[in-house]
C-alpha cells in the first residue's frame, strides 16, 4: 500500500476509502483534454476499473491540451493510446478502451455497468444523453465543459438533480474549441476538478460534490459556483436518439446545409431552423425527428416546433463522419 500511503494518511480518507476506490468501476466518456488529468489522477489514486470511450484519433492540434499524448501518437486511436499510457502509470488499474463515440444506443449498457460516470466529451449532446441515462439509473455523473477561457464542473444525478435541472435551455450559440480556441491549462483545471469530485464521490468524502457546480474563468483566475440540491427537474425537454432508431412513420428533418459534411440521412426532409417558425412546418403523422451535426440546430428547431405542435419530438446529433479505428 506504499503507493497510496499519502492519501490513506488523510483523516478524511483512510484505508476504507482506498478499498472503495479499488473496487470501483467508472466510465470516462472522451479521451481528450479533460480526460488527461482525470485519467492520470484517478488511475494514480487506485481506481480499480475504467471503461474509456472515444472514437477519435490523436491530431497535432490536440497536443497543447491533451497532455496524455505524444508526437508519436498522432493518428492513433485516443482511447487505445490513453489506456496504454495509463497501464504504465498503475498496473493495479484495468482500463477497457472502447473505440467508438457515445450515442443513445450504446450509452445505456455502458452506464448500467459502472458506479460513476465522468463526462469528458465536451459535447452538449453527450452531456444530455449521459444525464438522462444516469438520472434514470441513479448513477452519479461528473460533467465538465470549457470553451475559450471559461468553464464549469458539476456533480449531477445519483441523489442530486440532473444536468437538465441546471441547464434546461441552450444558448443561441454553442462555443467550440475549434471556433473559439481554448487554453490548455484552463482545460487542465477543469479536468482536475472532475477528478477531485469523482474521488470524493467514490471514496465517500464530505462534503458531497453531487449537487454542486463550480465555475472557472482562466483570465483573472476566478472561481465561482453554487449548490443546486433542490433544483426542480424541467417538465418538458427534448431527448436524443440515434439515427438507427428512426421508425418508418417518423417525420425526419435534416437541418444541415446541403454541402455540410457528415453521415448521410436518407429520405430526410431538408429544412432550416427558421422554417419552423411557420405553423405549417410540422408532421402530419408520427414523431418529429430533427437532426443536425451537433444537436444545437435540432434543439432550436424543436423549440420553434413546440410552439405550434404538441406531438413527440426527438433530436439526433449526427456528428462527423467517423474515422476508421483499425490501425
Amino acid at each position: 500500500m506504499s503507493r497510496y500511503a499519502r492519501q490513506i494518511a488523510l483523516s478524511e480518507f483512510g484505508a476504507a476509502a482506498q478499498d472503495r476506490l479499488g473496487s470501483a468501476h467508472i466510465l470516462v466518456v472522451g479521451a481528450g483534454g479533460l480526460a488527461a488529468p482525470v485519467l492520470q489522477y484517478l488511475v494514480g489514486a487506485g481506481v480499480g476499473r475504467i471503461t474509456l470511450m472515444d472514437g477519435d484519433r490523436v491530431s497535432l492540434s490536440n497536443l497543447h491540451r491533451q497532455t496524455l499524448f505524444r508526437m508519436t501518437d498522432i493518428g492513433l486511436p485516443k482511447a487505445e493510446i490513453a489506456a496504454t499510457h495509463m497501464a504504465a502509470l498503475n498496473p493495479d488499474c484495468t482500463i477497457f478502451p472502447v473505440l467508438e463515440p457515445l450515442d443513445p444506443l450504446n450509452a445505456p449498457d455502458q452506464v448500467g455497468e459502472v458506479d460513476l460516470v465522468l463526462d469528458c466529451a465536451d459535447s452538449f449532446a453527450a452531456s444530455y444523453i449521459l444525464s438522462d441515462i444516469c438520472s434514470t439509473l441513479n448513477v452519479p455523473l461528473i460533467s465538465a465543459s470549457i470553451v475559450g477561457t471559461s468553464g464549469y464542473c458539476g456533480g449531477f444525478c445519483g441523489h442530486a438533480p440532473s444536468l437538465r435541472a441546471v441547464f434546461p435551455d441552450l444558448p443561441d450559440r454553442l462555443g467550440s474549441c475549434d471556433a473559439d480556441g481554448v487554453l490548455g491549462p484552463a482545460v487542465g483545471v477543469m479536468g482536475a476538478l472532475q477528478a477531485q469530485m469523482a474521488l470524493a464521490v467514490l471514496a465517500g468524502i464530505e462534503p458531497d460534490p453531487l449537487g454542486q457546480l463550480v465555475t472557472f474563468e482562466a483570465i483573472g483566475n476566478r472561481f465561482g459556483g453554487f449548490r443546486f440540491d433542490g433544483a426542480p427537474e424541467p417538465e418538458d425537454g427534448f431527448g436524443f436518439m440515434a439515427a438507427a432508431q428512426i421508425a418508418p412513420d417518423d417525420w425526419v428533418v435534416d437541418l444541415r446545409a446541403a454541402q455540410e459534411a457528415g453521415p448521410a440521412l436518407p429520405n430526410a426532409h431538408r429544412l432550416g431552423v427558421a422554417d419552423f417558425d411557420h405553423p405549417h412546418t410540422r408532421p402530419q403523422t408520427g414523431r418529429a425527428v430533427l437532426a443536425c451535426r451537433s444537436g444545437l440546430r435540432s434543439w432550436q428547431a424543436a423549440c420553434r416546433l413546440r410552439r405550434h405542435w404538441g406531438g413527440e419530438i426527438a433530436l439526433i446529433a449526427l456528428g462527423d463522419v467517423q474515422k476508421e479505428t483499425a490501425r
